[in-house]
């Protein structure tokens, strides 16, 4: 077994860092891709050299990009992921009994094999699971192909926005998102860290309200990632149902989590900062 190191993010002046040593790294059309063993989080996924998920701390995100959605929308028999190639947006979405056909579309096939090959607890049964269908291609061009109205729930599992992901972050693509969203319908991205991506984060809920009419972001922890202090931002265009979680789909799935609870969510929508309010009024 290799030396165990340190492997880090580094980001604007700061090391994001874990120890232990990486066993698997390749180079895909899109992107390196990176496997860890870490001493404290176990096997993580980096994409060009930043973090995205570990196994011990991956609920911290999953939980809150997904339950949300999927606990305010009217229906949620079909659901669209995009991105999400380590299986655990997936894997969250498919705990709900209501969801009847979930199609995953993620740019990165190498990323979906060295997670299936490593990472096999993130994905979870999601893999084949009957409902869950993956398309390896492009989402962006997915979404601009998707019929109106056609998904009750649309979910962007994206990186930051640069390389395969940048254009996850424009008007084009919400408007498709928007479009091809049923009545009652949620949206949800992940919307970077309020501190470390500032002006990232405030743009993206500005523009997300201006496409669908009502978007809210709600805070919590990553601790792996910049800052450790990370959004995620719903959208809906007949009201910020997101913030209203059914009672029945709450029951089907709080026992389950680690992180995501009906009152974490509602302290997580309060606890916008004063200074990020101001900004996103102004």
């Amino acid at each position: 077994m290799p030396e165990p190191g340190w492997i880090d993010e580094i980001f604007d002046g700061v090391r994001y860092g874990l120890e232990g040593h990486v066993i698997s790294e390749q180079q895909s059309p899109f992107q390196r891709v990176s496997i860890i063993e870490s001493k404290r989080y176990g096997k993580g996924l980096l994409l060009d050299g930043c973090w995205m998920t570990a196994e011990h701390q991956e609920r911290h995100y999953h939980e809150s990009l997904v339950h949300p959605a999927l606990c305010g929308a009217e229906a949620i028999e079909r659901v669209l992921v995009i991105g999400g190639g380590d299986g655990g947006t997936a894997r969250e979405c498919l705990r709900h009994s209501g969801v009847q056909e979930l199609h995953m579309v993620e740019i990165d096939g190498l990323v979906v094999e060295l997670s299936q090959q490593h990472l096999p607890s993130l994905g979870g049964g999601c893999w084949t699971d009957p409902r869950f269908q993956l398309t390896v291609g492009d989402g962006i061009a997915f979404a601009a192909n998707a019929a109106d109205a056609s998904y009750n729930v649309v979910i962007v599992d994206g990186s930051d926005p640069a390389g395969p992901a940048e254009g996850l972050f424009n008007r084009a693509f919400f408007e498709n998102c928007r479009r091809i969203l049923k009545p009652g319908g949620v949206f949800a991205t992940q919307s970077e860290s309020p501190e470390a991506f500032r002006k990232v984060h405030i743009d993206t809920v500005k523009l997300l309200r201006e496409v669908f009419g009502y978007a809210d972001p709600m805070y919590g922890w990553v601790p792996m990632y910049p800052s450790g202090w990370w959004s995620w931002t719903f959208a809906a265009v007949d009201g910020p149902r997101y913030r209203q979680a059914k009672p029945e789909r709450v029951a089907s799935i709080a026992a389950g989590c680690e992180i995501w609870s009906d009152r974490w969510q509602r302290g997580a929508f309060d606890a916008i900062p004063a200074n990020i309010e101001r900004a996103l009024n102004s």
